[in-house]
């Protein structure tokens, strides 16, 4: 099956789309036009995405890897203004590989009042997750990350903050969205992503998730405008001085969740705060594979590297942290 993707590079004359023609080639608009721009033009005009941008392309191709190598590579969406993106997501979403669903099915057989609180939500999740188009099913976890301020350019640094106790790596889907003129959302597509976090953090006390939450984050090259298939699988990998020291693979699609995208959306998107028209809302979907649980410690320099044959390019970026010696007391300024 082909899957139409599309990323954004850096023209002479800003940020603009381009169609993935293969690995090696893309093919630009006519005129600089974004993500965000082309899309809104479907919207006003009540056609699909992929009949605008293809109304729009040009006849010459770029060398896709030059683009990479001259760091011309930007996230496959933005908004104009940072401050109207918001980035956020699910996690417990994921039921992981056989063994670990399995050990999870046997936990959560358990009385309720023996479960932690993370285990009563997947449980939650494992028993009433699926939404439909008349019914909405159980919540689940959510977190807030940042606005657009925080989402790097794949290819490029992952900045890691100069408190931070981990930074460790998510391998995610990410879901992109940008509400019309009124404010219904609409999905643009899919991405890979990597929802980087303070895992040390979180697991000194979960009450923590949101400090260990605001990070940076990464997603694309490329998007995947279309349906995705019900059970993908990728790769995520750490390399170090150019070799790898972990590599795991991991599953993700809805037939590997206990929460489908319809009720992550819904349970997102009830709140009108992410509704305002014009804006734009990448969210993470959730994972069950992380470095961290294998006891791997990151350090400068390492390189995060996510792939999903589906999505195209694999996903990578540079982890550099932020030295120690900046890390001082942040003084309010007072106005009396």
């Amino acid at each position: 099956m082909t899957h139409y993707r599309v990323i954004q590079y850096l023209s002479d004359q800003g940020p603009s789309l381009a169609k993935v023609l293969s690995a090696d080639e893309v093919m630009p608009l006519k005129k600089t036009l974004t993500t965000y721009d082309v899309a809104l033009m479907a919207m006003e005009s009540s056609v699909p995405l992929t009949f605008v941008i293809d109304s729009l392309l040009s006849e010459k191709t770029l060398s896709y890897q030059k683009l990479i190598e001259d760091g011309l590579v930007l996230s496959p969406l933005h908004h104009p203004d940072q401050a109207h993106t918001f980035v956020t997501g699910t996690g417990l979403t994921h039921l992981g590989s056989a063994d670990t669903r399995a050990s999870m099915h046997s936990k959560i057989q358990q009385d309720d009042s023996t479960l932690t609180d993370s285990m009563k939500m997947f449980k939650m999740g494992i028993e009433d997750g699926i939404a439909t188009e008349s019914r909405y099913a159980s919540q689940p976890e959510w977190f807030y990350k940042g606005n657009g301020s925080i989402v790097q350019k794949p290819f490029g640094k992952m900045p890691s903050p100069s408190f931070a106790q981990d930074a460790g790596e998510e391998p995610e889907i990410v879901g992109a969205y940008i509400n019309d003129s009124v404010g219904n959302p609409h999905r643009i597509g899919f991405a890979i992503g990597n929802e980087f976090s303070d895992h040390i953090t979180e697991r000194h006390n979960y009450l923590w998730l949101a400090h260990s939450k605001l990070r940076n984050c990464s997603f694309g090259p490329e998007l995947l405008i279309g349906d995705i298939p019900q059970s993908l699988e990728g790769t995520s990998k750490i390399l170090r001085d150019g070799d790898v020291i972990w590599e795991k693979p991991f599953v993700t699609g809805e037939s590997n969740m206990s929460h489908n995208i319809r009720n992550l959306e819904h349970h997102h998107f009830k709140y009108s705060l992410f509704r305002h028209p014009g804006d734009v809302n990448i969210h993470f979907f959730g994972t069950s594979t992380l470095s961290f649980a294998d006891s791997i410690k990151t350090i400068d320099g390492d390189v995060f590297e996510i792939e999903v044959p589906q999505f195209g390019r694999a996903l990578s970026n540079r982890l550099v942290q932020e030295s120690k010696n900046i890390d001082s007391v942040v003084v309010v300024d007072v106005m009396y």
